[in-house]
């Protein structure tokens, strides 16, 4: 800058500094008095202008304006600023904490049954070989049609279904747990009754030995779950069964079928419908011949309940922690409970003590007798049981497993098809609110009571009306 042009703007800085001393008074309408020039202080010095700085600064705040302390406070007062203006959240805000969806393990506590249920009963069968073990929260009872002193405008109810469910093979009755929670929340009046199969969950054999091998046959399982219902219905002092909708996952789905195809459940059950949950005979055939591939490469065992939850959930296996939570404590057993740990020699103590309650290796002469036929049978063809008239859904975690007879059964329109392609093989742990929606749906879809008959001519005679 040359002499000149620096003599130029030393002047204009003068006269526009003079200036604004005399703005103010100006504007009142008074006389300026001249300001001596030593009261002027001289502006402050600005650092050199930057301009990379002032895009990281964009970018990245003021990191020097960032405490090292964790703060609780998440007001935005708590925050920093940094001079470019950009917003710093603080700690306290939790800006890079895991998603609420994914559990931690802190989280992975296991959830009791009481939670969910009402009760557990434990059912001696009549021969006494065997006591069923079901998880039960009951219906609402009946109202009499007729009462000494009936309330004006009450109508007589048939009382709350009761929605009978079935695990799969090695699962347990609590997978129905969260599910059986989010119906009643949709219908309040429901009871839900869940079972462990024998051979899963606590139920017990007692004869002829607790060595032989269990019969896990379709047949003994389905006549398992007739009898689980009708002991239930005794021990709770029922006077009649509630309307019966039944429930099935993957094995469960096939028993809960056959139970509905043959004459299994007395005349006088009122059997709504049945669901059967993502098993079809063709897939579920298909996926047998790699099992035993998929029980070598699952863990054997392992140190605690924790990481059991954690297994499952972090393998995707089971998708919702919650769920998982209260049914895979079912599913293992403490090995280290049924022997003396402190009298062993310390080689042989099991370093991971929890174990698979059931042995679905042991099971695999019933795999082809539980599936073979099973679209048959669900479609209702040839059926001689209270299915034969009921309600029928199919609910599928995607379309590529429905096999050639179920798509043209779909088209003919003989059952409901549901289909939730984010949800893995356990559809009614992994959503278990869309599940219990779609339940409940089917539910009053084939509700009979709910029917509303028009009046017999003979009525409309007898109060006079014109016909």
């Amino acid at each position: 800058m040359s002499e000149l042009q620096k003599k130029w703007a030393k002047a204009r800085l003068s006269n526009t500094m003079q200036a604004h001393a005399y703005a103010p008074s100006q504007a009142m309408g008074t006389t300026a008095m001249p300001i001596p020039a030593t009261t002027l202080q001289p502006p402050v010095g600005l650092p050199d202008f930057n301009e990379l700085d002032e895009e990281d600064e964009d970018q990245f705040g003021s990191l020097s304006s960032i405490p090292n302390h964790p703060q609780d406070d998440d007001s935005s007062s708590a925050s920093s600023v940094s001079s470019t203006g950009t917003v710093i959240p603080s700690p306290g805000r939790a800006l890079f904490a895991r998603p609420q969806g994914v559990p931690t393990r802190s989280s992975l506590d296991p959830i009791p049954w009481t939670t969910y249920f009402e009760r557990e009963l434990f059912l001696l069968s009549t021969d006494g070989t065997i006591t069923y073990h079901v998880y039960l929260t009951s219906p609402d009872p009946p109202t009499p049609s007729t009462t000494n002193n009936p309330a004006p405008g009450a109508k007589p109810s048939t009382g709350g279904p009761l929605f009978v469910t079935h695990h799969g093979a090695g699962s347990s009755a609590l997978s129905f747990a969260v599910l059986g929670s989010e119906i009643r929340k949709r219908l309040p009046s429901a009871g839900i009754l869940s079972l462990d199969a024998r051979g899963h969950g606590l139920t017990t054999i007692t004869s002829p030995s607790p060595n032989e091998p269990t019969d896990l046959s379709l047949g003994t399982l389905s006549q398992d779950l007739c009898n689980a219902i009708l002991l239930t219905a005794k021990a709770m002092s029922w006077p009649d069964i509630p309307p019966l909708i039944l429930v099935g996952h993957s094995l469960g789905g096939a028993v809960v079928t056959e139970l509905a195809y043959q004459p299994l459940l007395p005349p006088s059950v009122s059997l709504l419908g049945y669901a059967v949950l993502d098993v079809v005979e063709g897939s579920a055939l298909d996926a047998l011949q790699s099992m035993q591939t998929y029980l070598s490469t699952r863990p054997q065992g392992f140190h605690s309940l924790k990481e059991g939850i954690e297994w499952h959930v972090r393998s995707r296996t089971i998708r919702n922690s919650v769920s998982a939570r209260v049914s895979v404590p079912a599913l293992l057993v403490d090995t280290t409970t049924t022997t003396q740990p402190q009298q062993q020699p310390p080689s042989t103590k099991v370093s991971k003590p929890w174990k698979w309650r059931t042995d679905l290796s042991s099971t695999q002469p019933f795999w082809q007798g539980w599936f073979v036929g099973l679209s048959k049978k669900f479609l209702g063809q040839g059926a001689t049981g209270l299915g034969k008239g009921a309600g029928k859904m199919l609910l599928l975690a995607g379309t590529d497993r429905l096999d050639t007879e179920l798509t043209i059964g779909q088209m003919q329109g003989k059952y409901a098809l549901q289909v939730f392609p984010e949800a893995g093989h356990f559809i009614h742990e992994d959503l278990p609110e869309k599940t219990a929606v779609a339940l409940v749906d089917f539910y009053r879809r084939n509700d009979r009571s709910a029917l509303v008959l028009p009046p017999k001519v003979s009525e409309l005679l007898a109060q006079g009306r014109r016909v």
